[in-house]
């Protein structure tokens, strides 16, 4: 399984990015996608997840800014952020989660200045 991440970029707080993650390869139709974020001197942390169920997940510091979302039949995850500010700066990575297995995307850096 391969994921592809795109839609990173530079913002000014306040503005909006939609990332998207396709996934490529043999995976199982019952999945977990997510995105989770690095920032400059922190740990990795969960941002949102969605089952292919359509149930839903946010960090508490995201929640009424972010809404994620997915096309199962393209098996793409998407990443709306909206009212983004300087903290959401960070490489974003997506995850699938299939049973016990765990793939990684590579990071897309999202940048919000003040």
């Amino acid at each position: 399984v391969q994921l592809q991440a795109s839609g990173g970029g530079l913002v000014q707080a306040g503005g909006s990015l939609r990332l998207s993650c396709a996934a490529s390869g043999s995976i199982l139709s019952s999945n977990v996608m997510g995105w989770h974020r690095q920032g400059p001197g922190k740990q990795r942390e969960l941002v949102a997840a969605i089952t292919s169920g359509g149930n839903t997940r946010y960090a508490d510091s995201v929640k009424g800014r972010f809404t994620i979302s997915r096309d199962n039949s393209k098996n793409t995850v998407y990443l709306q952020m909206n009212s983004l500010k300087p903290e959401d700066t960070a490489a974003y990575y997506c995850k699938v989660s299939v049973r016990s297995y765990e793939y990684w995307g590579q990071g897309t850096q999202v940048t919000v200045s003040s």
